[in-house]
């Protein structure tokens, strides 16, 4: 099997990968069957969008601190661990960002996209969904769109609600909603399009971020869903996302 091993710079991280390149040899992901990563999430989810023009599956093992993405870390029985693994394909978010100075900004997101206050002040955003105005005002810190992939990652921590990995469903939530007082946001099918536009930009700068792809003092943003991209995710058998989401809840 021809492997392509990927490491975070994290130590750990390259002392496995040295330790599987002298047991597997290594491959350039050009010439490559699969990606295997080692790291953690965010090393994860920047292997899978480097990794999408390549069409290959990627498979992570943990040399991070959550992991929620990867794999446990084993050095032997990878071979079978590959053949066995069970492939889970996700799709990102496709950012649109509008800055204040005219410069249109185009990111793609694996777990949310978000907006946040870049001020002192709170944001205000009003919010469209599929050409519709939904609420006229949100007073909040931010708000995001997250995919049942990242469900659990920010939009959790923003007491935002775990999605099924199969639902064809986004999360909309509100970043510490003020008016209306604990809006915690709303579900949505996975094929609208979410509309923020910023409310006195320029007394309330507001940044947007796609997986760490920031957008600084923007105007509006535009989320949906990419259906023409596809992110190939491969699990040990019984330790596949959806039983992760669901374990996540009783944890």
């Amino acid at each position: 099997m021809r492997i392509a091993f990927l490491a975070s710079e994290a130590p750990v991280a390259q002392t496995a990968r040295a330790a599987l390149v002298t047991l597997h040899g290594n491959t350039e992901p050009e010439e490559a069957e699969v990606i295997v990563a080692l790291g953690g999430d965010g090393f994860m989810l920047k292997t899978l969008h480097e990794a999408v023009d390549l069409g290959l599956p990627v498979y992570g093992m943990n040399r991070g601190t959550v992991g929620f993405l990867m794999n446990e870390y084993h050095e032997t029985g990878l071979l079978d661990r590959l053949r066995a693994a069970e492939e889970e394909i996700i799709y990102p978010l496709s950012m649109t960002a509008m800055d204040r100075q005219g410069i249109c900004h185009k990111a793609l997101a694996i777990n949310e996209v978000s907006l946040l206050r870049a001020g002192p002040q709170a944001a205000r955003l009003k919010i469209s969904v599929d050409g519709r105005q939904r609420l006229a005002e949100l007073v909040c810190d931010g708000a995001l769109v997250s995919t049942p992939a990242g469900s659990t990652a920010y939009n959790y921590s923003a007491h935002g609600p775990i999605l099924p990995i199969g639902s064809d469903v986004l999360a909309l939530t509100a970043i510490a909603a003020f008016r209306p007082r604990r809006w915690q946001g709303a579900l949505l099918p996975s094929n609208a399009k979410v509309r923020f536009d910023v409310l006195e930009a320029d007394k309330r700068p507001v940044m947007a971020d796609a997986d760490s792809i920031s957008c600084p003092d923007i105007q509006w943003v535009e989320i949906q869903t990419e259906p023409s991209i596809r992110h190939r995710i491969l699990f040990d058998p019984g330790h596949g996302l959806e039983e992760r989401l669901i374990s996540e809840q009783f944890t």
